[in-house]
C-alpha cells in the first residue's frame, strides 16, 4: 500500500528567479531558504516521486486550450522560465495509472506529454527538488482563466489522487505550488489581502481546512487567492493535518508563504486562534480575473507569443507600432502598445488599471509579458554598454 509521507505547499513567485530592484533581497532569501527546507524533508522522507500540483499563467495553456485539470504524462516533465531550463523523468506508471483511475472516477482530466511548463513548477524543480533524484507527476490545475473549479471540487481530486496512491506501492510527496494573496497585473496589485492570508494561515495551522474549502472560487477571487486551488487538492489527499508555518514574507505585492504538513508538526500554532469566519464583501461575480472577451484575441495573443519569442520581443522594442499593427491591434491598443516597455512600476503602484488591461489584456498575462519584455530590454542596454565600452578602449 502506498503512502504520502510528505506534504508541503510553496510560494512561486517569479520576482523569485527575475530579482527586479523594486524587490527586498531579504525577503526572497527568506523564501528561497524555507523552500530549501521543504528539500531537506523529502532527503528525509525519501519519497518514490513527487506529485506537484501547480497552476498556469497564461504560458503553457492558452486561451486555444484551457483545461480545467491535467495531468503531464510524457517520458519527460521540462519546464522554463527566466533563462533557466529543467527536465526531469516523469514516474509514468504513476501517472498513467492516475490519469485512468480519476477519467473512470468521473474526472474529465486533460493530459499532456510535451507541454512546457512555466515557472509555478519551475521554481519548485528549482529550490525544492534542486537537483534530487525524484521523479515527478505534475498536475495542472485552472487558478486564471474561469470558469474555475470549485474548491470542494478541488478537495474531491485530491481525494480521489489518494485512492490511486493508496493502490499502488510508492511513497509519494505532494507539493502544491502557488499563493498567497497576490493581485498581479490588476489594480489591487499593491494591495494583497495580507489579512486574509493571516487568518487562513492560523486555520491551516490547527488543521481547519474547512474554512477554506467551504469558499466559492469568487470569494477565493476577492481576496487574491486563487492560487490556493493546488492547496485544496493538496488537502484533500492528506485531509485535516494540521500544518507548519516556515515562512511568510508579505512583499508590496503579495503573500509569500511556505508550509509542511507531513511530517505533521510536533508543536502548538503560535498565532492566535482565529475567529471561524472571513467577512467578504461577496459583490457577485469574478471581480479581478475574468474569461476575457474574445474581441481581445489579437492583443492577448500577441502579450502571449512576446514571452515566448525572443525575436518578436527584440521586434517590439525597435517597432513597436509595427508590431501592433502586424497583430491587428486596435487604434486604442496600437496607442498604448508602447507601455509594454515602461519599466516604471508606479502603474501598479497607482491602484489604477494598466492602460492595456482597460483595452482587454488578461492582467495576469500582460504582467509575465511585461516581466519578460522589460527583462529583454534591460539585456539590450547591458549589451550596448559593454559594445561601447569596448569601443572606447579600441580607441
Amino acid at each position: 500500500m502506498g503512502q504520502i509521507v510528505a506534504a508541503m505547499a510553496t510560494v512561486h513567485a517569479p520576482q523569485l528567479f527575475t530579482r527586479p530592484p523594486s524587490e527586498d533581497p531579504a525577503q526572497l532569501d527568506a523564501d528561497i531558504a524555507a523552500m530549501r527546507q521543504l528539500g531537506k524533508t523529502l532527503e528525509e522522507t525519501k519519497p518514490d516521486l513527487a506529485i506537484i500540483v501547480g497552476s498556469d499563467h497564461l504560458e503553457t495553456f492558452f486561451l486555444h486550450s484551457v483545461p480545467t485539470f491535467a495531468v503531464i504524462a510524457g517520458e519527460r516533465t521540462t519546464a522554463a522560465f527566466a533563462g533557466k531550463n529543467y527536465s526531469i523523468p516523469t514516474h509514468l506508471p504513476f501517472a498513467e495509472q492516475l490519469l485512468d483511475e480519476l477519467v473512470a472516477n468521473g474526472f474529465d482530466m486533460a493530459y499532456s506529454q510535451d507541454a512546457l511548463l512555466g515557472h509555478s513548477f519551475a521554481a519548485v524543480f528549482e529550490w525544492v527538488l534542486e537537483g534530487r533524484s525524484i521523479p515527478v507527476v505534475p498536475i495542472f490545475v485552472n487558478t486564471y482563466l474561469p470558469p474555475l473549479p470549485s474548491a470542494r471540487r478541488a478537495e474531491a481530486l485530491g481525494k480521489a489522487i489518494k485512492k490511486v496512491i493508496d493502490a499502488r506501492p510508492e511513497k509519494v510527496a505532494i507539493i502544491a505550488s502557488g499563493g498567497m494573496s497576490h493581485y498581479p497585473g490588476t489594480w489591487k496589485y499593491p494591495q494583497p489581502a495580507f489579512d486574509f492570508d493571516y487568518w487562513a494561515i492560523a486555520h491551516m495551522e490547527r488543521g481547519n481546512h474547512d474554512v477554506l474549502l467551504d469558499l466559492s472560487v469568487e470569494q477565493l477571487d476577492e481576496v487574491g487567492n486563487t492560487e490556493m486551488l493546488p492547496w485544496l487538492i493538496m488537502f484533500g489527499a492528506i485531509g485535516r493535518v494540521p500544518g507548519e508555518l516556515i515562512t511568510y514574507q508579505p512583499t508590496w505585492h503579495h503573500g509569500h508563504a511556505v508550509m509542511r504538513f507531513i511530517p505533521t508538526r510536533t508543536t502548538a500554532p503560535e498565532s492566535d486562534v482565529p475567529k471561524p469566519k472571513w467577512d467578504f464583501q461577496n459583490l457577485g461575480g469574478y471581480q479581478f480575473y475574468k474569461h476575457p472577451d474574445p474581441a481581445t484575441y489579437p492583443l492577448n495573443k500577441l502579450i502571449y507569443d512576446l514571452r515566448h519569442n525572443q525575436r518578436l520581443r527584440i521586434e517590439l522594442l525597435e517597432n513597436p507600432k509595427a508590431v501592433a499593427k502586424n497583430y491587428g491591434l486596435t487604434v486604442a491598443q496600437m496607442e498604448k502598445i508602447d507601455t509594454l516597455a515602461d519599466e516604471s512600476i508606479d502603474v501598479f503602484r497607482s491602484l489604477k488599471s494598466h492602460p492595456l488591461v482597460e483595452l482587454g489584456a488578461h492582467p495576469l498575462g500582460l504582467l509575465m509579458c511585461l516581466v519578460v519584455v522589460q527583462a529583454e530590454g534591460r539585456r539590450l542596454r547591458r549589451e550596448r554598454e559593454q559594445q561601447q565600452q569596448q569601443q572606447e578602449v579600441a580607441r
